[in-house]
């Protein structure tokens, strides 16, 4: 086995130029940006489509983003399966009902735990829905681009994300 793929941590200037090379290919092969944030409305659709079909083709915003699988939807697969096989190679892979840090910041009542994810996961879907796209999608294709909205995008990503880690972790960096 090539020894660097067992490696639980990689150089993230390596894995920013690796970004950059795939980035380029995808536009060079299909004329099309990177995102995965559409494929999670998607699937939603798709939900929607199995509990009531007739109320999904009726909604705007799925006639517009049609609920299929698609290489988006397929992206996300590969994400999950390339997350999972890269942690099984660097035998980092563990099952964890609660991570420690989140465990550590929101208990263990599982009601609060529960409200806290599904608000965050509310969060970032309504977040990247507004904004017309996620980290992926502005920050490495849009940005590609020179696109101002994309640029504008991944500053607000980075402030919202020191400003929140400093809020729950604490900014003078002994923890919160």
């Amino acid at each position: 086995m090539i020894e660097w793929l067992a490696m639980a941590r990689w150089s993230p200037y390596l894995v920013g130029a690796c970004i950059g090379i795939l980035i380029w290919t995808a536009f060079l092969l299909s004329d099309r940006p990177l995102g995965c944030s559409t494929a999670y409305a998607k699937t939603a659709g798709m939900v929607e489509a199995a509990v009531s079909r007739d109320s999904a083709k009726t909604m705007p915003y799925y006639q517009k983003i049609t609920p299929t699988i698609d290489w988006q939807w397929t992206l996300l697969v590969g994400i999950v399966l390339g997350a999972l096989l890269s942690a099984y190679l660097a035998g980092t892979f563990s099952l964890l009902l609660i991570p420690p840090l989140f465990a550590a910041q929101f208990g263990m009542d599982p009601f609060l735990r529960a409200a806290v994810a599904l608000a965050g996961g509310v969060l970032l879907g309504f977040g990247a829905r507004f904004a017309g796209g996620c980290t992926s999608g502005h920050g490495i294709s849009g940005t590609l681009q020179l696109s101002l909205v994309s640029w504008v995008a991944a500053f607000c990503f980075f402030a919202g994300g020191i400003l929140v880690a400093g809020l729950l972790f604490g900014f003078g960096g002994g923890g919160g």
